[in-house]
């Protein structure tokens, strides 16, 4: 079976994910184990275990389990874990990942532009801050949450990037925050 480097998941066939800030994204919640995240995701998401570049954190892909009409590669779900509180970021791939939600606002795949000027209306809202990171992202340190952009061929969709509290000080530094700098690199995949 051929593979679709830059196809999306049409939004019926995407995984259906809340995301409640500093506590969890679906199954997941902050602070879990590898072990922990796996068993979550299991019978949904495989998982590939990756060391990451530095000493304290690692990676972890999750990929989609074989579902009907979905020939996707890549990982749908990116876990970062940092060694001294486990399950510390968790980002969702834009093309086949899970439809994450934030009080009803769609988070993943989503037309960047569009998705930033919804994002804005509810940090003002909600009395919080908008800030952008020095790759230009809208994210809130309030929430832990950086949105993303991903390639999908001639197109960006946004990629969430959600993090535990421990991480969310500087969730929008590029050089000195706690997201590690691959993630900083990913817009193709």
């Amino acid at each position: 079976m051929a593979t679709d480097v830059w196809g999306v998941l049409d939004e019926k066939q995407r995984l259906s994910w809340t995301f409640t800030p500093f506590e969890r994204v679906g199954p997941l919640e902050f602070g879990m184990t590898h072990e922990q995240a796996q068993a979550a995701l299991d019978g949904v998401l495989r998982a590939a275990l990756r060391e990451g570049s530095t000493g304290a954190v690692a990676r972890a892909d999750f990929w989609l389990e074989h579902r009907p009409h979905a020939r996707f590669s890549g990982p749908a779900v990116t876990a970062y874990y940092d060694r001294s509180i486990g399950l510390a970021g968790i980002a969702v791939n834009a093309l086949r990942g899970p439809q994450v939600t934030l009080d009803g606002i769609a988070l993943v795949g989503q037309v960047p532009s569009r998705l930033e000027d919804r994002f804005a209306g509810y940090l003002e809202t909600h009395d919080k801050e908008l800030r952008y990171s020095q790759c230009a992202d809208p994210c809130s340190a309030q929430l832990g949450l950086v949105l993303r952009v991903q390639r999908a061929g001639d197109l960006v969709l946004s990629r969430a990037v959600m993090v535990a509290e421990a991480w969310a000080d500087r969730c929008w530094d590029t050089t000195e925050g706690s997201i590690p700098r691959q993630e900083w690199k990913t817009f193709e995949w």
